[in-house]
């Protein structure tokens, strides 16, 4: 696990490789224990090392028998003793225990398809001496990130786009485009990233630079078709068995592991795996709230208890009320980006507990997407069923929807803004009435907002739909996953907030064998009866409690929208103020004082809409006002004074 960095220059003049110290020590949490880099006249790549796997001898770059090949990899190869044993069966010598080491004799033997053969999470850069080559990569599920630049003369990468603002004659400037779909989704999808002039490699991608040329393609996606005439029980089998397989394979580690456990199916299925593969009691950790009534509506530890004492785990437990004054400013610069998941704080708070025992890290992120967890995928189900409604009793439920209040910090309150969004959506087509599960304001209200418009319609949800070719509902809103949310925001912020503290974070459900398994298999079995996990919950009986895998599905977020309206609020009021805004220039801030009115008075839950806004303006003095973290810190600590 590290941090990688590199430039090459296109016209072949050669690179000043003084330029790396400044890209090195701006992502030193992403490695703290090695750091090197290898320089050929055009080309010069290096990285930041936290060592887990051959922790002696996994210096980096990495290199072959001949030295025409210089690695450097961020993250973890699985499959690398099988894929060393092949390679070395044909006369491959390999010079360290490292898992990255196989990438540079894997294109030896097969070229650029040898991305098709790791099972891994990794971005790398491989120089090929040679011919002059640069290849950069990522993995297919877009575990880790990797942004580049590419201006005139030469072309830079980095898994954190700080990186590269540390170049000369970079500067950060609000892509507006990029902000549009921000404003509509929470985060900014791939290729564009929040900043104008760099940009996102997409999942599953290898960039080739050779000769001045660049291109892109994609060597990987998921399967198209369900797979029929596999009976209900051979499914169930599948599950089970891919989900111990992938624990298994991605327990491999020289150093200390643990697992992260809300008590929710996902989590707990992981630890179950974990706890049979194991040979001393795996450490668990969890996170809950302690205060107000909303605070104990994210409150999961019972859960996670349970599951602790039914595998005998090592468990640890937090009980947190933090600081979102003093936490926003530095996470957000972590982040790179803004972001309106709050899972950014409840991850960054949970990992930085764990790292206290462990370096490595394994989650139950994925779970959802690939087995029909999300009440998004219910969507047909019952909008068929109300569409079925006289018309009369449909306007009727329309009205009432209408009038319902929307919260989200108590169970009754949750259910009626679910209810308020159904209603609101039950006739809309299939692609917008997932955009409306997903969205944290309409285009048209986003569009209001900004003032002077975005300069560019582009809708990165429109084109994952397009693109996105599946025959079976379930899997194609799978595919739009994969494409969108999955990678740019929950994988993001995992990455980003796990390496803020330096914790290696490993997501087993999203092996790319159990998605391709996932990606066949027909909605009908999935969500069985409108059950959402049906099979997955069926795979799983034998090894957890009916209470932890029927219970309620839980957000891994926190009661943001409660702490805006309570002791938060002057804040929002401060950050948002008229003033404020009008001095960014960039929205409209009439819209932006109707939101925090509409919101405060529960007539819509813009919970989501108002912390983007609120962790854009902090980003924004961060990056685009170029202050310290600890700087923004000091500001808004004394807004509350």
């Amino acid at each position: 696990m590290c941090g990688i960095y590199g430039i090459i220059h296109l016209d072949g003049s050669p690179v000043d490789p003084a330029l790396m110290a400044n890209m090195g020590d701006i992502t030193r949490h992403r490695g703290p224990d090695d750091h090197g880099w290898h320089h050929d006249g055009n080309c010069v790549i290096g990285m930041r090392r936290l060592s887990i796997i051959d922790l002696a001898g996994g210096h980096q770059p990495l290199t072959n028998e001949d030295e025409s090949l210089w690695l450097v990899c961020n993250g973890e190869i699985y499959n690398f003793r099988e894929l060393r044993d092949e390679l070395t069966s044909t006369g491959h010598r390999f010079k360290t225990g490292s898992d990255c080491e196989v990438i540079l004799h894997a294109y030896e033997a097969w070229g650029d398809d040898f991305a098709l053969r790791l099972n891994g999470m990794y971005n790398f850069a491989l120089w090929d001496a040679k011919r002059r080559r640069l290849l950069i990569g990522r993995d297919r599920i877009g575990v880790k990130p990797l942004y580049w630049r590419q201006d005139g003369q030469r072309l830079a990468f980095a898994t954190e786009a700080k990186a590269l603002l540390a170049l000369p004659g970079v500067s950060a400037t609000v892509d507006r485009t990029a902000l549009a779909s921000y404003l509509n989704l929470g985060y900014v999808s791939a290729p564009r990233s929040m900043f104008e002039g760099i940009s996102k490699l997409p999942v599953a991608s290898l960039m080739s630079i050779e000769g001045g040329v660049t291109s892109t393609r994609c060597y990987w996606s998921l399967p198209e078709k369900i797979e029929t005439g596999v009976s209900e029980g051979e499914w169930i089998e599948r599950i089970a068995s891919g989900i111990n397989r992938a624990v298994r394979m991605q327990m491999v580690s020289d150093v200390p592991i643990g697992a992260f456990l809300s008590g929710g199916i996902d989590s707990s299925a992981v630890v179950a795996c974990m706890a049979e593969a194991a040979s001393q009691p795996v450490k668990t950790y969890a996170i809950g709230f302690g205060g107000s009534a909303a605070d104990n509506f994210y409150n999961e530890l019972p859960y996670a208890r349970r599951v602790a004492e039914l595998f005998g785990t090592d468990h640890h437990e937090i009980v947190v009320k933090p600081d979102v004054v003093a936490l926003l400013p530095r996470l957000l610069w972590h982040m790179d980006e803004p972001i309106a998941d709050t899972a950014f704080i409840t991850t960054y708070l949970v990992s930085e507990f764990a790292r206290q025992d462990v370096t490595v890290i394994l989650s139950g992120v994925g779970g959802d997407e690939l087995f029909g967890g999300y009440r998004r995928y219910l969507g047909n189900h019952y909008a068929e069923r109300f569409c079925r409604l006289p018309g009369a009793l449909q306007s009727a439920a329309k009205g009432v929807g209408r009038m319902l209040p929307a919260d989200r910090h108590s169970k009754w309150l949750n259910i009626a803004r679910l209810a308020k969004g159904f209603l609101a959506t039950a006739e809309h087509s299939f692609e917008e009435r997932y955009r409306a599960y997903l969205q944290i304001m309409d285009r048209s209200l986003a569009g209001r907002l900004l003032k002077g418009g975005s300069g560019s319609a582009w809708d990165p949800l429109l084109e994952a739909f397009a693109g996105s070719k599946q025959d079976d509902p379930c899997n194609h809103m799978l595919a739009v996953d994969m494409a969108s949310q999955l990678p740019d925001d929950l994988l993001m912020l995992t990455d980003k907030m796990s390496m803020t503290v330096s914790l290696e974070c490993r997501v087993p459900l999203l092996d790319h064998e159990l998605l391709e398994m996932a990606a066949t298999m027909p909605e009908a079995i999935k969500i069985k009866g409108g059950v959402l996990k049906a099979a997955m919950k069926k795979a799983l009986a034998d090894r957890l409690p009916p209470d932890i895998l029927h219970r309620k599905k839980r957000g891994f977020g926190t009661p943001m929208g409660a702490w805006l309206k309570g002791e938060l609020g002057r804040l929002l009021d401060r950050i948002l103020s008229p003033e404020a805004i009008n001095a960014r220039g960039l929205f409209d801030a009439a819209v932006v004082s109707q939101l925090v009115a509409d919101h405060r008075a529960n007539r819509q839950d813009y919970t989501d809409a108002l912390i983007a806004l609120l962790n854009f303006e902090i980003w924004a003095r961060i990056y685009l006002d170029r202050r310290s973290h600890e700087d923004v810190t000091a500001e808004l600590q004394g807004m509350l004074a």
